[in-house]
């Protein structure tokens, strides 16, 4: 865990860091692949910034909403943007909801937007997974494994190392064998895929919320897996809807 690196005077948050690592090239990595499949890279890279600014701006309001009254008390507080300040599901929601409506508004294509965001997509999770590792966050249960770590005053499951090595195979699957350009179907293998780590990550993880014995994390993931295994067998490939794709 190596949560800041001082410089001077200055405190650097590393996990902040590391995300806005994993956007920046995975913002680069989606221009790339749209100029491939025809789409200007100006929208993509658009989509995405509209996208990451509703969802954090979302994601930070959700956050606040939970805590009112300390946001109430030191309402400067609400600037201090750090990733265990975020609500992410409710900021993912508005985010996709945000990139949606740029979509339809520029008139996409959705297989072919997908498509240049898989990449994308699985590169920012290596990079979550470091900020995790960095932070300290989404930390194991505790384990007296030849490979377990000390963390939080406890040798641990290296839920975060789990994390990102699964991140990687699956950018690796992504790059190295790759479905129809165009189709919008890697997009959705990106999600199933990392659903299915989720499923496998959480059983160690030491901080998931449990509801009536199940962790909520786990059912999450496998209605997503679901829907996306489910998205896969039903897009299936149409050279007109590949060259022209469907509006978003």
């Amino acid at each position: 865990m190596l949560p800041y690196l001082r410089l001077g005077p200055f405190l650097l948050p590393l996990a902040s860091l590391s995300l806005l690592i994993g956007v920046w090239l995975g913002s680069w990595i989606a221009e790339k692949r749209a100029l491939r499949i025809g789409i200007k890279s100006d929208l993509i890279s658009n989509l995405i910034f509209i996208g990451l600014i509703a969802g954090l701006i979302g994601a930070r309001v959700a956050y606040a909403a939970r805590y009112i009254n300390a946001y109430i008390s030191n309402p400067l507080s609400l600037f201090a943007l750090t990733p265990d300040t975020l609500s992410i599901p409710e900021g993912l929601m508005i985010g996709l909801f945000a990139a949606f409506l740029y979509g339809q508004r520029k008139k996409l294509g959705i297989r072919l937007a997908l498509d240049a965001l898989a990449p994308a997509l699985a590169v920012f999770l290596v990079f979550q997974g470091l900020a995790h590792l960095l932070s300290g966050d989404a930390f194991g249960t505790p384990s007296d494994t030849l490979w377990s770590i000390y963390l939080w005053n406890e040798y641990r499951h290296p839920t975060q190392i789990y994390e990102t090595l699964l991140a990687i195979i699956i950018l690796f699957i992504i790059l190295k064998y790759p479905l129809k350009l165009g189709s919008g179907r890697s997009f959705w293998l990106v999600i199933a895929l990392s659903s299915a780590a989720r499923l496998f990550i959480e059983a160690f993880r030491g901080d998931s919320t449990i509801w009536n014995g199940f962790r909520v994390s786990q059912i999450f993931a496998l209605i997503v897996l679901a829907a996306s295994l489910w998205m896969l067998y039903t897009w299936i490939d149409s050279t007109d809807e590949e060259k022209k794709g469907v509006s978003l």
